[in-house]
C-alpha cells in the first residue's frame, strides 16, 4: 500500500487526530520514563506557534506531526503514524509537509527528540536527510533520547 490520500492542516483537538496522539502517547509512555517523555499535550498542540498535520485515508486518520516554530529553528513534535499506515508513505509525507512549512516561515533547520528505541522512526528521518546532533534548547541528554537535524538552506 502506498500513501495516496490527504495531507492537511488540523486542529488536535479533531476526535480523528486526538485518537492518534492519545495512541502515541500511551506508547511513549510504556516504552519511556516519564522525565525523557517530552510529547506535548493536545491542548499544547493548539498554541499559536504550533502547525498540526493530519494524513488521512479513506475511512481512517493515518499519521500526524507538529511544527513548533522556535527562535531560529522548527522543531518537529508529535510525529506518529499508525500501525496499519506504516510503511506507505504516511510519515514522509508529514515529514515533507513539515519541512515546507518551516521553509516558508523562512526557518534555517528542522530539529526533533525521538527515543532510542524508535527504530523505525529513526530510519525515516535519515532518509529523509536529518543527521544526529546534541542536545538543543531546553532538552538534557539521557540515554533514552536522540536529537537530530536537518538544514534547510
Amino acid at each position: 500500500m502506498t500513501f495516496r490520500t490527504a495531507l492537511r492542516r488540523a486542529d488536535p483537538r479533531e476526535p480523528a487526530a486526538t485518537a492518534l496522539l492519545e495512541a502515541s502517547h500511551a506508547l511513549m509512555r510504556a516504552l519511556f520514563p516519564a522525565e525523557t517523555n517530552h510529547f506535548l499535550s493536545i491542548d499544547a498542540l493548539c498554541a499559536p506557534d504550533i502547525r498540526f498535520f493530519l494524513a488521512e485515508g479513506d475511512r481512517d486518520a493515518l499519521g500526524c506531526g507538529a511544527l513548533a516554530l522556535r527562535d531560529g529553528y522548527g522543531e518537529i513534535k508529535s510525529m506518529f503514524v499508525a500501525p496499519e499506515a506504516r510503511g506507505t508513505g504516511a510519515g514522509a509525507a508529514i515529514l515533507n509537509r513539515i519541512e515546507d512549512e518551516a521553509r516558508a516561515a523562512g526557518l534555517p533547520c528542522l530539529r526533533l527528540e525521538t527515543g532510542d528505541r524508535l527504530h523505525a522512526a529513526h530510519r525515516l528521518y535519515l532518509r529523509c536527510g536529518f543527521g544526529f546532533r546534541g542536545p538543543f534548547g531546553a532538552y538534557s541528554a539521557a540515554p533514552e533520547s536522540l536529537f537530530m537535524e536537518k538544514p534547510l538552506t
